[in-house]
């Protein structure tokens, strides 16, 4: 009887063991199944198009948190963060530990991210009108997405053609 008892129980430690290993491993496993990423902004509060911005990443699946910077604890962020001053825009943020600067659509970021180049990150300098929260993309004026390299330097990541 003894025997067959020490049977059964160690079946269900076993048992207990691995649902508590899979339960441990679970948001490990949503984070491998494409999780939606999460980015950090830093912007103006007062900004509506950094406002309109945010709302794209968030209709496409973004986790967005935002905090409050303006001026010259803005300008600094980036200079202390490798955006350079020529490809400054009104906005800010970190996601998965690239910079994102400016009005950069949200399929160039996913696209960072699954091709992880050596660089600080993505930057559309200005505001150009029907980039992601600049107005009708119907519309839009032709511009370019910079790849921020390591020294400082910038290539053309990815081109949007004027509609």
């Amino acid at each position: 009887m003894e025997n067959l008892m020490t049977m059964n129980t160690l079946p269900r430690r076993a048992v207990l063991i691995g649902a508590t290993a899979l339960l441990a491993a679970s948001p490990l496993r949503s984070l491998a199944q494409g999780a939606e990423p999460a980015i950090h902004v830093l912007k103006d509060p007062s900004c509506g198009c950094c406002s309109a911005w945010i709302e794209i990443l968030e209709t496409d699946g973004f986790a967005v948190t935002t905090e409050p910077s303006a001026g010259t604890l803005l300008m600094r962020y980036k200079s202390d963060n490798g955006v350079p001053t020529k490809m400054a825009s009104c906005h800010t943020a970190r996601v998965d530990g690239y910079m994102v600067e400016g009005h950069v659509p949200p399929a160039d970021i996913r696209r960072l991210i699954e091709e992880r180049p050596d660089a600080i990150g993505l930057a559309v300098p200005g505001m150009p009108f029907g980039s992601p929260g600049m107005g009708a993309e119907t519309e839009r004026d032709a511009y370019d997405v910079f790849l921020i390299n390591r020294d400082g330097s910038t290539t053309v990541f990815s081109h949007h053609a004027a509609a």
